[in-house]
């Protein structure tokens, strides 16, 4: 059965600077294998599967998918869903306001004027993160345990361990062997910088370590952890991706009530029809 399917870049204004994000706009029908299947095919951080929401409060249901896995939450394809859905003729039941169903419960979802933001969701896990997986993590970075300004779980979903260093350059130094764990990295630019800080994401995967582009999940529990430790003020910019010649651009900001916001542009690169 052919559906319909579109190809985005999320947190750049200008096609293929961000994370890829392939979506298929109608998945009603399709088994788990199936999408899992089709994920693996893509090879792309994360594909997703928009359906019919399952609650009166939400405006589409999404199921996301690693090629190796399916994820409760992430955040750059939240927004290159989101996209996509308002592109192919979705209204959301609410002005200004899009409600996002996934695994990890509602999303909410707005527009503003660098594109689409989403509300980070509550960390599931934070606090201290045990002395010998630190260790690990420093080994597996390249650098000395001392190097750590900062360590912590920062997970809302994927399982990060944040980790901050001292400077941008110091994380764009970073040449990682096999990380234990999904890592996260971020150093402070100079004050006046474009951005505050760089950030890298890793994780492990078959036996390897993938650098993602730019992650919306990593850089809403970045900010949850920094803004509580007052190691940085909203609103701020994140780069990403310049390691591997992307140029992400993650906004960061909060509202009257403290809530931490997510967002970026996102750009159609691909619409077609794909057979499943």
């Amino acid at each position: 059965m052919l559906r319909a399917f579109t190809q985005v870049d999320v947190f750049t204004a200008t096609p293929y600077h961000g994370n890829a994000l392939a979506v298929v706009l109608d998945g009603e029908g399709l088994s788990t294998e199936q999408m899992q299947r089709f994920a693996a095919w893509t090879n792309l951080s994360e594909t997703t599967f928009l359906l019919p929401p399952g609650t009166p409060e939400a405006d589409y249901r999404v199921r996301i998918f690693t090629p190796a896995t399916e994820l409760p939450f992430a955040g750059h394809p939240t927004l290159g869903t989101c996209h996509a859905w308002l592109e192919a003729g979705g209204a959301p039941r609410q002005a200004g306001e899009i409600v996002q169903e996934c695994g990890a419960g509602l999303v909410r979802v707005r527009r503003t004027g660098e594109g689409l933001a989403f509300q980070a969701p509550p960390l599931v896990r934070s606090g201290p993160v045990e002395e010998p997986l630190v260790e690990r993590i420093a080994e597996s970075l390249g650098i000395a345990r001392n190097a750590m300004v900062a360590v912590e779980w920062a997970d809302n979903g994927p399982g990060w361990v944040a980790v901050l260093l001292a400077d941008a350059e110091s994380v764009l130094a970073l040449r990682p062997g096999t990380v234990p764990v999904d890592v996260g990295v971020a150093g402070p630019y100079p004050e006046g910088a474009e951005c505050a800080f760089e950030v890298r994401a890793f994780f492990p995967l078959q036996g390897a370590t993938v650098e993602d582009p730019v992650t919306g999940s990593l850089n809403a529990s970045l900010a949850q952890w920094l803004l509580r430790e007052g190691r940085v003020k909203a609103p701020y910019v994140a780069s990403q991706g310049t390691a591997l010649g992307r140029s992400g651009r993650v906004h960061v900001s909060t509202d009257a009530e403290e809530n931490v916001w997510v967002g970026g542009a996102v750009v159609t690169c691909v619409t077609g029809q794909v057979e499943l």
